[in-house]
């Protein structure tokens, strides 16, 4: 009997179909998802030969340059998530405001937030970039979503993944029950399962941290990677840092690491740190969770942070839990604050 490895859809049908509410609205949603990464893999892969390389001209909300990509990226997610019938209203990098469902698209029970494409700097020079998605049950009763479906702490995620581009297309996701990875087969146009349950290793020998900020760095984070610098007892890291969040991140879910990127004091606007918490952090931590790894902003659990607003900033440590333990202790020691704990 010949094994047929699962696609995406036939992957998540399965697991959906194994709990008693299934309804079919949660793969429809991701189905969707999917759709749009293929779809922004496309354009990624042919980003030079075609007019989508560069600047638009505009800045975003965040005040960062847009790139062609980032705007296919964003209207194409957007585009295809409202017609999924899923989405009752979206939250993206790249739009200001909310984003809600409205007439002639059915309004779904799912909101979903997302950075269109992660590491956008790293387009023109071919690195790997990706995209980033939350997903969470709305709150609200029916008809657009509100604000109130969407300022929601990540422990309230239903699911959470990211796509990356580069010397192949993998799409990882995870609903709280493991991480799971499929892998984008052009030759068939679908994601195809290649890791199951995939888990942090607990030798961490990998920090992913730019240490172009160090003279800003606070003493907690200077110690805390000395240590790993000079092995403090353990033998000592190596430094890998891609300067794309959701590649960095993969590549420490994969090989065992960390990743940070501390508050400082280099910009007097950024003074809570500079990575978004709804469309970067929270889903990554999620992530980190099912993979038995950690999150924390210094002092508290990703997960348990409330956002006050769509953009709302954060510093980051993610990967292996006892290095992020590490970095939270380093930052007790200094202001006498309490561990972040976590689950």
């Amino acid at each position: 009997m010949t094994h047929r490895t699962p696609t995406l859809a036939q992957f998540i049908t399965e697991k959906e179909h194994a709990l008693a509410v299934a309804t079919g609205e949660f793969a429809s949603l991701m189905s969707a998802i999917a759709l749009s990464t293929k779809l922004i893999s496309r354009e990624v892969n042919k980003a030079g030969l075609v007019d989508i390389l560069g600047l638009t001209g505009d800045r975003n909300i965040q005040g960062e340059q847009v790139q062609k990509l980032d705007l296919f990226a964003n209207d194409t997610l957007v585009r295809t998530l409202a017609r999924s019938g899923a989405v009752c209203i979206m939250g993206s990098e790249e739009v200001a405001d909310f984003i809600p469902v409205a007439p002639p698209h059915t309004c779904g029970r799912y909101v979903v937030v997302f950075d269109p494409l992660d590491g956008s700097s790293n387009i023109d020079v071919g690195a790997p970039i990706g995209t980033i998605f939350a997903i969470y049950r709305r709150r609200s009763s029916d008809g657009p979503g509100q604000a109130t479906d969407l300022l929601r702490p990540g422990r309230e995620q239903v699911a959470a993944g990211y796509v990356i581009y580069g010397s192949s297309t993998i799409f990882v996701y995870s609903t709280g029950e493991g991480v799971h990875a499929f892998t984008l087969d052009p030759s068939l146009g679908e994601f195809l399962l290649t890791d199951e349950g995939l888990r942090i290793p607990e030798q961490a020998r990998i920090y992913s941290i730019n240490d172009a900020n160090a003279p800003w760095w606070p003493p907690a984070v200077s110690h805390w990677v000395d240590g790993m610098r000079h092995g403090a007892g353990k033998g000592r890291y190596t430094a890998r840092y891609i300067g794309s969040l959701v590649a960095d991140f993969h590549r420490n879910l994969l090989r065992g690491g960390v990743f940070a990127y501390p508050a400082d004091t280099r910009d007097p606007a950024l003074p809570d740190g500079k990575l978004r918490l709804l469309y970067e952090a929270a889903p990554l931590a999620f992530l980190a969770r099912g993979a038995g790894g950690h999150a924390s902003d210094g002092y508290r659990d990703i997960l348990d942070i409330v956002p006050d607003s769509l953009h709302q900033r954060t510093a980051l440590f993610i990967g292996n839990r006892e290095e992020v333990e590490a970095a939270v202790a380093c930052y007790g020691q200094e202001t006498g604050r309490g561990s972040s704990g976590g689950s």
